[in-house]
C-alpha cells in the first residue's frame, strides 16, 4: 500500500482541510500519515482513522519556532518509511518536504491555505516578510505539483512563478443537520450567530461584538481560538455582554456540525488587510452552507462571489457598528428573505460539497504518484 505524509504547523486537531484531505486518499487505498506540533493547549487526537505524530516544541513562536519544526520535521521524514508521496501544508514547512524530496526523490504536492507572506502578521514586519518571500522564491518555481484554496491564490502563484497551481476549495463534506434540543434550552435568546474560525487580527471579530452591543434578544457565539482571544474576552467583559456573547473554544469539526446549524446567521467578516485576506475563501462559508444557515460577508471578491452568486445571504454594507446591527437585525427578522435563502441554500450544499471538490485532489495525487 503506498503511504502519504501530510505535514502542517499546527496541531491537527481542528484543521479540516487537513482531515478532509487524508480522508479523500485513505478512501483512495492510500496509507495516510499526519505530522503536525504540540503545544500545551493541544486538544487530544483520539477518533482520526491514521497515525499522527506531533513533535513536542520546544520554542512556541518567533523565527526559532519555524526552525525548529523544520529541523524536527527534516529528520523526521528522512528516516521515515520512505513514502509515496510527501505534501507540504503551507510555506512553514515547504522547507523540509522539499529538501527530503529532493534528497530521497519523492515526490512533493504543495497546498497553500493562503497567500503566505502576505497574512496580516507579516504585512508590517518587512525583515520576516522579505525572509519567507526568499524561500517561497527559491523554491515554489521548482514545483510540478502545487493547490491552493482559491481561484485568486492559484491565478497569482501560477503568473508570479510559472508553477500551475490547481484550485481545491475548502469545501464541507455534506450531511443533513439534525436537532439539538439542548443547544436551545441552554441559550434561550431569540436569534443565535456564530462566528467559526481563528480569533486573530483582521477577522472583523471586534465589529461584531461591538455590533452585539447594539442589538436585543441575540446571542453570538465565537468558536475559535487565537492570539487575541483574551483581548476579545476583555471588551465583552467591558461592555456588559458576558450573557450574549458565548466563547466556545476549539472545537473539533463533528462539535461544529452539532452547533452550527442551530444558528440563525452564519459571520465571515475579515478586513481588507492585505492580499491574503482579499483573496481568502474561508472554509467558514462553506461550513455555513452545509449546515443551511444564511451568510454575511466582507465585500471581498471570492467569498462575496459565493454569496451572489448562489444567493445565499449578504454582503456587509458597512463596517460601522451601527449599520452592521442593523443589517444583522434586518437579515434575522426578514421572513420573506430567510425562505428563499433556505431554498438556496439547500441548492448551494449539494453543489459546493467535498464529495465533488475531492476529484482534483485525487487527480494530483495520482499525477504525482505516476511520475
Amino acid at each position: 500500500m503506498k503511504s502519504i505524509n501530510i505535514s502542517a504547523i499546527n496541531d491537527l486537531a481542528t484543521d479540516q482541510r487537513v482531515h478532509r484531505m487524508a480522508e479523500s486518499l485513505a478512501g483512495e487505498g492510500y496509507a495516510v500519515r499526519l505530522t503536525g506540533r504540540r503545544l500545551g493547549d493541544c486538544l487530544l487526537l483520539t477518533d482520526l482513522p491514521f497515525p499522527v505524530r506531533r513533535f513536542q516544541m520546544v520554542f512556541t513562536g518567533g523565527p526559532l519556532f519555524y526552525a525548529f519544526y523544520n529541523l524536527r520535521l527534516f529528520f523526521y521524514l528522512l528516516f521515515l518509511k520512505r513514502p509515496a508521496l510527501l505534501v507540504a501544508v503551507d510555506l512553514d514547512t515547504l522547507p523540509a518536504n522539499y529538501l527530503v524530496g529532493r534528497l530521497r526523490r519523492i515526490p512533493l504536492l504543495y497546498d497553500s491555505h493562503e497567500y503566505f507572506t502576505e497574512v496580516p502578521e507579516l504585512v508590517d514586519r518587512r525583515g520576516v516578510k522579505r525572509f519567507w518571500e526568499r524561500i517561497e522564491r527559491r523554491i515554489v518555481p521548482k514545483l510540478q505539483y502545487a493547490m491552493a484554496v482559491s481561484n485568486s491564490i492559484a491565478e497569482v502563484y501560477t503568473e508570479k512563478y510559472g508553477t500551475p497551481f490547481v484550485t481545491v476549495r475548502n469545501l464541507a463534506r455534506s450531511y443533513t443537520p439534525e436537532p439539538y434540543p439542548d443547544f436551545h434550552k441552554n441559550y434561550a435568546s431569540k436569534y443565535k450567530i456564530i462566528y467559526q474560525g481563528a480569533l486573530n487580527i483582521g477577522r472583523g471579530i471586534e465589529l461584531m461584538i461591538d455590533a452585539m452591543a447594539q442589538m436585543e434578544d441575540a446571542v453570538l457565539f465565537i468558536a475559535g481560538d487565537g492570539d487575541i482571544r483574551n483581548e476579545l474576552e476583555r471588551k465583552v467583559e467591558k461592555l456588559g455582554l458576558r450573557d450574549r456573547v458565548v466563547f466556545t473554544g476549539r472545537l473539533f469539526p463533528g462539535e461544529l456540525q452539532r452547533i452550527t446549524p442551530q444558528c440563525d446567521l452564519g459571520l465571515s467578516l475579515e478586513e481588507d488587510l492585505g492580499l491574503n485576506y482579499r483573496m481568502a475563501l474561508p472554509n467558514k462559508v462553506f461550513d455555513y452552507i452545509q449546515a443551511r444557515i444564511p451568510v454575511l460577508c466582507s465585500n471581498l471578491p471570492e467569498m462575496s462571489a459565493i454569496v451572489h452568486s448562489y444567493r445565499v445571504g449578504e454582503v456587509c454594507i458597512s463596517r460601522e457598528p451601527h449599520q452592521l446591527a442593523n443589517q444583522l437585525t434586518g437579515m434575522l427578522q426578514d421572513g420573506d428573505a430567510r425562505k428563499q435563502w433556505e431554498c438556496n441554500l439547500e441548492r448551494a450544499a449539494e453543489e459546493l460539497c467535498w464529495e465533488r471538490e475531492e476529484q482534483k485532489l485525487l487527480g494530483l495525487v495520482r499525477s504525482a504518484m505516476n511520475e
